[in-house]
Parts: structure tokens; C-alpha cells; sequence
């Protein structure tokens, strides 16, 4: 119902405009129906545009503000002197504006705009009664203009009226300007812009043009110099055949790397690569066939006219290319950055161009970078679910080399830092590079199959599968789920294979029991048995000998309790010798420790095992040494009655030696108690709980063979083995000597006096047969007589306490040395060790310089 009195309202003004714009007949009233007196066709043609400017949505190019209008209506009649007429304009526009509810206008500024253009129209009107600026919507359809005129020739009409400007061009101007603009164009240019899209299309696809052709001089596609176009038309081409140039690199990169392919230089993540480019390069050309399609049609003179024509210029190309110029750019640089790169180090360098805050950018470089990535991720899971590593042209960050099984897991497989991508932390690459080797080292060391369920059960519990195409760019986190999950369980099934079936602990409690000569009895027992047999020089004595030796040992101790798998490892070895070395200089233990055990215990570690049992069998070689001079040393008949006839100087000093013996023998055994105390107990025993508890807590084979290096580590460096400690070392070895040299000392010195004892004791009628039997052997102490015997004891005491003497003054020298090191050590525990050696600080008090 609105719409028809709208419609009824718009119909009437018409009439009104079309019938004013007649010759007026003062005599003949003003009609209202439209078929009285005027043309059915003009009014419908009236109508139509009528409606067509009322319904359009072009707006003033003034704010709506309803109070700043009215205020400009005021303030133009107070200039024009009309006082009066603004205050009654006042007057109404309150009433007008305080007007609401229905009936009232809702667009008020829009009545108080439209008022003053008609005031501002009349005038214009009254000062050029034969302007055509207002001569309404008749001379829109004067039947003389062309269809595609939009201006006004009427002339002759002379009305003085209306409301609506409708043109501005009575002469038709601007179509006269748009020729004599083409007419110049082509006096300017040789070559038509047709022709020019043409060649800039083909220049696009690498191809040359009639005009536009490749310069290598320049390096690019460019129009000739002797071809007449206007200067922006060369700039605008020069421009646009851009994109040829950045299409010729792109589609360069991708032929030769192709020709190349099985060159270990391209690989498959540039076959990748180039795959993903000409993918783009595809949706490239579909462009280009939209593009030429466009290009046959012809470019019209006045664009005005055709908006909606599927024709192509310059100008639109230049819109047209906008996208892939960008992406065109992009694939231009990463082709640049990739030429010296393949496999994880080209995806990590297309990555870093990723992280670009265009939208446009990052969604085409994700696309790109899901094409690049897949083999390595496919790699990676081949990697972390199966042990597989499928890098034909050295590509994968994980590197793999042919190695013997004792060290496949420390020299098998190794990270590649310049084929690690960005996107792929360290620490995730270490774990992806533990779990495949942890794969391998079970099937290969451990000949174990169960990791493949544990792979499965990693796979379901990471939402992935254990098949290809399940890992792609941007699934980060997947990948890390998919690491942790397959690297908890397989690391887990690991250990229990090397504790539960092949004893790992058991067999470091074997070393520590044998090599480390923790097993006390065994210990005694070993150096009881082999010791008059390493007396003997080196080169004499049987290995064959000695390891029976070694198993008479075992079955008279509670060793013999021990697994048999593990008896049947300890060997004897003898090292190499020199001319002059006693059996106690070469002989020692080892532990014969196979795959897969041999890859915790290296050569490198039963090395350093072997010189802690040096080292060891020294310090117990020298404690049994004390216990066998204080064994000699014990039954002290000394004091017979034979010493009671001899004189009193030579009583003094036998008394002396043998109380210089005494001292000198507790402060060696003091020492030597201390030290193997110290290194049992506070070193071995302290480190083994240690290495135990780390054991338990260990996660994987990495934290087991860290904690065993720890332990091994710490033994060696408080036992005084350390690079730090060699000063030391040195010191206390010559200490050992000194005690080896004091024991046979004390031999001699007992064994002389007990030949003392027994010939003083012996009686007169054996004497005087000794004499008369030996009576030929000059120098005999019998044939001399007493005095001859109280003679060689003096100066035999004498010799042996001077001995003793040189051994304590060299001892102690030593040992005072060897304490003032110990307090600038770097390892605390060797402070202990001071303290139990001179916890009454008399080794402290005696330095001249304290």
C-alpha cells in the first residue's frame, strides 16, 4: 500500500516536470493524465529514471547534520539581508523539528538539503534563462541523441524550472576527449596495447615475444629501445615481465634438478621440493589460460562504456599478476636458498620464510612446506617406530655408519647438526636419535623382537599409525606425543631386557667383588697362594699356572657361590712385561664382558678397571707385606741368654734396631690401614650405593651408561688415578716401594739376628767340631770366635740401623709431602682422607714451615 502511493506520488511529479517542459497555453489548465498531451513512450522512459535516481544510493557529499543545515539556511538569508524571512524560518524549522509520531518525517535533514538545492537551483536558473543546468528530464530523452549519450542538446526549450542537474557535458565533450586521447596513443606508439599483453603473456611463460625478448645482458625480459611506445607503457611492461624473469629461475630449478635427480646433491626432499613448485607453477598456467582467453578480446576506446567486458590491458594485467608476483617472488628466493641445500637443511631454510605475518604468505608456504617435509617425517617415523633408516642420499638428521655390535650404541648412529631443522629442537632431535638406536641396539646386541609391540603401543597411544602419511609440517606436537610415547615404552622394554636377561647388575656387582677386590676372602686367599709364584721374574712364570691358581682361589672362598656364568668371565691377564719386572709388576684380573654388556663395559672402561686393580693389588700387596714382616716380627725371643754374654754396647743396639723397626713398621701401617680404609669404604662401598640408586632411577640406556661413567669416574678421582691427582699418584707409589723395601729390611734384619742367636747358643763341644771342620773356611763367624761374633753382630746391627734410618727419613719426608698435598685438592672426599691420616695433626705440626 506504501509503495503504490509512493509510486502515485513519483508518477504525478513527472507528469508535472514533462508537462512544464511543453510550450504553456495560458488558456489550457495543466492535465494530469499522462495520455492527454503527452508522449506514452517519453513518460515511461521519464519514469524509469525517475525511479532509477530515486532508488539509486548516492548520497550528498555533505555530513547529515540536521541542525548544522538549518543553521546554514539562518545564517544565508541573514547575509542576504532577509531578517525577517530567517526568523520565520526559525520559527517553522522548531515546529517542523519538535513534529514526531506518526505522520512526521524521520528524515528531516534530508527535507531541509533537498529545499536548498531547489532555492539554490531557481537562482541559477533566473541568472541563465537559457541554461540547460536545470532544464529537468526532458532533455535526457531528446530522441535526437544516441543511445549511448548520456548528455543533453535541448536548447530550444526554454522552461525555467525543476530540481534535478543532470548533466554537465551539453556538447558531448567528454567523448570527443576520449577520441582525440586515442587518436594521440597511437601517433605515440608503434605497437598496440593488444599486441603488448600478448608478448608480456608469453614473456610470463619464459617464451619470447614479437617485441618483448629475453636480454641476457640485462638478465630479464624488456621491450626493445627502437620500438616507439610511450614511456609508462615501457615502464608498465618492464614491470610486469617481472614475473617472466622470477618464472624462468623457478622453471630453470626445476629442469635441472630433475635431470639430476638421482644425484645425492638433489634427494628426495628436492624431488620434493620441485614437485611442490611445479604444483604452484600449474595453478600458474591455469591463470595465464584465463588470461590469454581474456587477451583475444579487444580493448575498447571509452572503458566507461564496457566495466563488465572480459578484455585485458596493461593495467588490468598488472592487477591480474599481483598474487603471483608475490608468490612467483617467493619461489624465486627459496630456489636461490636451496641450490647448495638438500634434505633436513633445505626444509629448515624454507621454514625460516614461514614465519611471514601475510596471510597470503603463510598459508602458501605451509602448502609448500607439507610437500618438502613429508619424507623427512616420513623418515622420522620410520625411524622411531621401526629402527629403519631410510636415507638413501644423506639427507635425515640422524646418521648412521657401519660399526661393530660393542659399539653400535655409542658410534653407531650420530645427529647431523646441518641436516637438523629449525622447526625440530634439540633436545626432540635427541630423543627421536635415542629411540631408533634403542630399536636397533635390541634387535642387533640383544637379538630381541619385543620392541615392535612396544612401537604399536607407542603409535595407538600418540592417535597416529604405524603406517606411512601419518605425520605431516605444522603437527609439531603430534610428532613430540608420537617421540615421548614410543620412546618411554621402548626405553623401558630396554632395561628390562639388560637387567632381566642379561644381569646387568650382577654382573657389576661381579666386577666390584673381583676386580675391585671386594671380595675379601677371595682376595687373601689369591694373594696367599700366588704370592711365591710372582715373586719370580716375569718372564718365567705360566699363565696356565696361574689360572689355576685363580680357581683353587675361587673354590676355597665363599666366591664359589657366585653364578657360574660369571666365574666363567674372570680370567688372568698378564700385561706386558720388562727385563727385570717380577710376576707382582704384571699380573692381573679381567672380565670378560660380551654383547651386549660390552657396551656399557668398552675397552676404554675395562682399561680403567684395570688400572683401579693395579692399583688395588698394590695397596693389598703392600698390606700383606706389613702383615708378613709383623708376622716375623712377633715371636720375639730376641732376649736369650745368649745376648746376656755379649757385651753391653751390643745389646743397646740391638734394643735400638729392633724398636726403630717397631716405630717405623706402625707408622707404615698406620698409613697403609688408613688409606685402604679409605679407599674401600669411603670410595668404593659409597660409590657402589651411588651407582645403584642411579641404576634404579635410570629411564633409558643413556642414563644407565651416565651413571656408570659417574661411578667409574668418582673412583678414579678419589683413589688418587685422576690427571689432577698424578703428583700424588707418583708420591704414594714411591711410598709402596719404600714399604716393599722396609719389609725385605725387616727380613734381613730378623733373619740375621736369629743366625746371631743360633750360633751364640751353640755349646762348646759342637763349637769346637764346627771349628775343626771349617777350620779351612777363612772369614767363618764361628772360626773367629766370640769376639769375632760380637764384632760382625755390631757392625750387622749397625748396617741395618742405618738402613732403617735412610728408609724412615726418605718415609717421612714422603708421607709429610704426600699429606700437605692433600688440603688443595679439588675433590672434597680427600679431605677425609687427610683427616683419618692426621686426625691428631702430628704429621702437621712436624712441617718446618706450619
Amino acid at each position: 500500500m506504501e509503495d503504490q502511493k509512493v509510486i502515485d506520488l513519483v508518477k504525478e511529479l513527472v507528469n508535472r516536470l514533462l508537462s512544464q517542459s511543453q510550450t504553456p497555453n495560458p488558456n489550457q489548465p495543466i492535465s494530469t493524465n499522462p495520455n492527454s498531451s503527452i508522449d506514452s513512450t517519453q513518460f515511461n522512459h521519464a519514469l524509469r529514471y525517475a525511479i532509477r535516481i530515486l532508488s539509486s544510493r548516492m548520497t550528498p557529499s555533505i555530513a547529515s547534520d540536521e541542525a548544522a543545515m538549518a543553521e546554514s539556511i539562518k545564517r544565508q538569508l541573514v547575509t542576504q539581508g532577509k531578517s525577517s524571512e530567517a526568523l520565520t524560518f526559525a520559527d517553522l524549522y522548531s515546529k517542523f523539528a519538535s513534529k514526531t509520531g506518526p505522520g512526521s518525517i524521520n528524515n528531516k535533514w534530508a527535507v531541509l538539503y533537498l529545499l536548498r538545492v531547489v532555492s539554490e537551483d531557481r537562482k541559477l536558473a533566473n541568472k541563465q534563462p537559457n541554461s540547460t543546468v536545470s532544464r529537468g528530464l526532458p532533455a535526457i530523452f531528446d530522441s535526437q541523441l544516441s543511445d549511448n549519450s548520456r548528455v543533453s542538446n535541448d536548447k530550444e526549450v526554454g522552461w525555467s524550472g525543476g530540481v534535478l542537474m543532470v548533466s554537465k557535458d551539453p556538447d558531448n565533450m567528454r567523448d570527443i576527449a576520449f577520441r582525440e586521447f586515442a587518436n594521440l596513443l597511437k601517433e605515440e606508439s608503434e605497437v598496440s596495447e593488444e599486441v603488448l599483453v600478448r608478448d608480456v603473456l608469453y614473456a610470463c611463460q619464459g617464451i619470447d615475444g614479437t617485441y618483448v625478448k629475453f636480454d641476457e645482458i640485462i638478465d630479464g625480459y624488456a621491450l626493445y629501445d627502437s620500438i616507439k611506445v610511450p614511456r609508462a607503457t615501457r615502464i608498465m611492461v618492464q614491470k610486469l615481465c617481472e614475473l617472466g624473469w622470477l618464472f624462468r629461475k623457478v622453471k630453470g630449478y626445476i629442469s635441472e634438478s630433475m635431470d639430476r635427480f638421482p644425484a645425492k646433491d638433489v634427494g628426495t626432499v628436492g624431488q620434493a621440493f620441485c614437485a611442490a613448485l611445479q604444483d604452484e607453477l600449474t595453478e600458474y598456467y591455469k591463470l595465464l589460460a584465463v588470461l590469454e582467453a581474456q587477451a583475444m578480446n579487444p580493448i575498447p576506446l571509452v572503458p566507461e562504456t564496457v566495466t563488465s567486458g572480459n578484455y585485458l590491458s596493461l593495467r588490468r594485467l598488472s592487477v591480474w599478476f599481483a598474487e603471483p608476483v608475490v608468490k612467483m617472488r617467493l619461489m624465486a628466493v627459496l630456489v636461490d636458498i636451496c641450490k647448495v641445500l638438500r634434505g633436513g637443511a633445505m626444509a629448515g631454510a624454507i621454514h625460516m620464510h614461514a614465519q611471514h605475518g601475510d596471510p597470503l604468505v603463510h598459508d602458501f608456504m605451509k602448502r609448500l612446506l607439507r610437500r618438502v617435509c613429508s619424507p623427512l617425517f616420513e623418515m622420522v617415523r620410520s625411524w622411531v617406530l621401526e629402527g629403519e633408516l631410510e636415507d638413501v642420499f644423506s639427507e635425515f638428521f640422524v646418521v648412521g655408519q657401519p660399526v661393530k655390535a660393542e659399539s653400535l650404541w655409542r658410534e653407531g648412529y650420530r645427529l647431523h647438526p646441518g641436516m637438523l631443522p629449525s622447526f625440530i629442537s634439540p633436545s626432540l632431535a635427541q630423543r627421536i636419535l635415542r629411540t631408533g638406536k634403542s630399536i636397533n641396539f635390541l634387535r642387533v646386541c640383544c637379538e630381541d623382537r619385543g620392541w615392535a609391540d612396544a612401537a604399536t603401543e607407542a603409535a595407538a597411544a600418540a592417535g597416529t599409525t604405524t603406517g606411512r602419511g601419518g605425520l605431516g609440517y605444522g603437527e609439531t606436537d603430534a610428532l613430540e606425543l608420537l617421540v615421548d610415547e614410543a620412546a618411554k615404552r621402548i626405553d623401558k622394554h630396554l632395561l628390562d631386557v639388560i637387567y632381566n636377561r642379561y644381569k646387568f647388575k650382577d654382573h657389576c656387582l661381579a666386577i666390584k667383588q673381583y676386580l675391585l677386590l671386594g671380595q675379601g676372602d677371595f682376595v687373601q686367599y689369591l694373594m696367599d697362594i700366588v704370592g711365591p709364584e710372582l715373586s719370580e721374574p716375569a718372564n718365567t712364570i705360566s699363565t696356565f699356572k696361574l689360572a689355576g691358581l685363580l680357581e683353587t682361589a675361587i673354590r676355597s672362598s665363599n666366591a664359589q657361590y657366585d653364578d657360574r656364568d660369571i666365574l666363567d668371565r674372570l680370567r688372568v691377564k698378564m700385561m706386558p712385561h720388562n727385563t727385570g719386572d717380577r710376576g707382582w709388576d704384571v699380573f692381573s684380573l679381567e672380565y670378560d664382558a660380551r654383547v651386549p654388556l660390552d657396551t656399557v663395559f668398552t675397552e676404554s672402561v675395562m682399561s680403567r678397571y684395570l688400572r683401579i686393580f693395579n692399583f688395588l693389588w698394590k695397596l693389598r700387596r703392600v698390606e700383606h707385606a706389613l702383615i708378613s714382616a709383623w708376622k716375623t716380627m712377633k715371636p720375639n725371643c730376641i732376649t736369650s741368654r745368649s745376648f746376656i754374654k755379649l757385651q753391653q754396647a751390643v745389646k743397646v743396639k740391638l734394643l735400638s734396631t729392633l724398636r726403630q723397626c717397631q716405630v717405623l713398621w706402625d707408622e707404615m701401617n698406620h698409613f697403609v690401614s688408613n688409606l685402604q680404609y679409605y679407599i674401600m669404604f669411603e670410595v668404593l662401598e659409597v660409590s657402589w650405593s651411588t651407582l645403584s640408586n642411579e641404576m634404579e632411577a635410570a629411564k633409558d640406556l643413556d642414563d644407565l651408561l651416565a651413571a656408570h661413567e659417574k661411578y667409574l669416574h668418582s673412583i678414579v678421582e678419589k683413589s688418587l688415578l685422576g690427571e689432577r691427582s698424578q703428583g700424588l699418584y707418583d708420591t704414594l707409589f714411591v711410598l709402596f716401594d719404600l714399604i716393599l723395601r722396609f719389609r725385605s729390611l725387616a727380613d734381613r734384619l730378623y733373619e740375621g739376628i736369629y743366625e746371631v742367636q743360633a750360633r751364640s747358643t751353640d755349646d762348646k763341644k759342637k763349637l769346637s767340631r764346627q771349628l775343626s771342620s771349617r777350620s779351612t773356611e777363612p772369614g767363618s763367624w764361628v772360626s773367629e770366635g766370640r769376639k769375632a761374633l760380637t764384632q760382625h753382630a755390631t757392625k750387622f746391627l749397625s748396617s741395618m740401623s742405618q738402613e732403617l734410618d735412610d728408609i724412615g727419613k726418605k718415609y717421612s719426608s714422603l708421607l709429610t709431602g704426600f699429606i700437605s698435598e692433600l688440603p688443595v685438592q679439588q675433590h672434597i672426599d680427600l679431605k677425609f682422607l687427610l683427616f683419618r691420616l692426621d686426625f691428631t695433626e702430628f704429621y702437621s705440626q712436624s712441617r718446618p714451615n706450619t
